[in-house]
């Protein structure tokens, strides 16, 4: 098995053992004490998974001032996931006026490797991940049911980004190939291009020689894996190449970070770039 395929698989899942390892349970509270915040949560009943989703919610310091805020989305946003981290980043990042406040929207995980990938004849990748394939799925729910929601609970701008790791990351630039239009700003931390014979990467970089969208940001960063340097590398060829009007993208490597330690260094750099006060 790729040893790329075994590192982004062995992420734990609140999910039955079928999708992938439980994720260690939150600790109780004892008597006296109250759960610290970081956040709201809500389900939401989607017709098009479905099944119910978890979605978690950071607001910014100064919510309640009023205003409109833009909206961060997050794959592997449970708070036994990713979104605990992120959401402190951006808190922090906020109040030491470093960058602009934001919403954070974190999508708990349910069966991450069906809806974060696209099909695959891999063999390896197929056994790996039976129910691969739902990315189309999982990015109608986003558009369609996820966004209109948090546009209606909360103060929202027109101003949205997406951001993700891992096989995440693999989504976060599949949805600027496949759909540029749902998001303004990308941020793909040592995205999983290798999947399905690089067909992500290998099909945007076709595409950036005809590119024609409003302007969209991208940042794009790599760790010491050389199966994602290699499919990055595919991309950024192209763009060089090609330099398409209104799309910009970051190539931010960082050989020093493993697959497992990238993502809380990389989010302070995409942070800090994308959304400077």
């Amino acid at each position: 098995m790729k040893l790329s395929i075994a590192i982004v698989l062995a992420a734990c899942s609140p999910s039955p053992p079928a999708a992938g390892p439980a994720c260690p349970a939150p600790p109780s509270t004892s008597p006296g004490t109250r759960p610290a915040a970081i956040g709201e949560t809500f389900e939401l009943a989607s017709k098009i998974l479905g099944e119910k989703r978890v979605i978690n919610v950071y607001l910014p310091p100064d919510y309640a001032k009023g205003g409109a805020f833009p909206v961060l989305y997050m794959p592997d946003g449970g708070l036994a996931e990713d979104f605990p981290h992120v959401a402190g980043v951006v808190d922090v990042s906020i109040r030491n006026e470093v960058i602009r406040p934001m919403i954070v929207v974190g999508i708990e995980n349910t069966e991450r490797r069906r809806d974060l990938t696209g099909p695959t004849d891999v063999p390896d990748e197929i056994k790996a991940a039976p129910h691969a394939g739902g990315n189309d799925r999982f990015r109608a729910f986003l558009k369609d049911e996820l966004m209109p929601q948090i546009r209606a609970r909360y103060h929202t701008r027109a101003e949205t980004a997406l951001i993700g790791e891992s096989l995440a990351g693999l989504f976060v630039v599949d949805t600027l190939l496949s759909a540029p239009d749902m998001f303004d700003t990308f941020i793909a931390i040592d995205p999983s291009v290798w999947w399905s014979h690089q067909v992500v990467a290998k099909t945007l970089a076709e595409r950036l020689a005809s590119w024609s969208q409003p302007a969209k940001r991208v940042y794009i960063t790599t760790s010491d894996l050389d199966e994602m340097q290699r499919g990055v590398k595919i991309i950024m060829d192209a763009y060089d190449r090609h330099h398409p009007a209104g799309l910009t993208i970051s190539y931010d490597p960082l050989p020093a970070e493993h697959h497992n330690t990238i993502y809380p260094v990389a989010e302070v750099h995409a942070l800090r770039l994308l959304f400077a006060r």
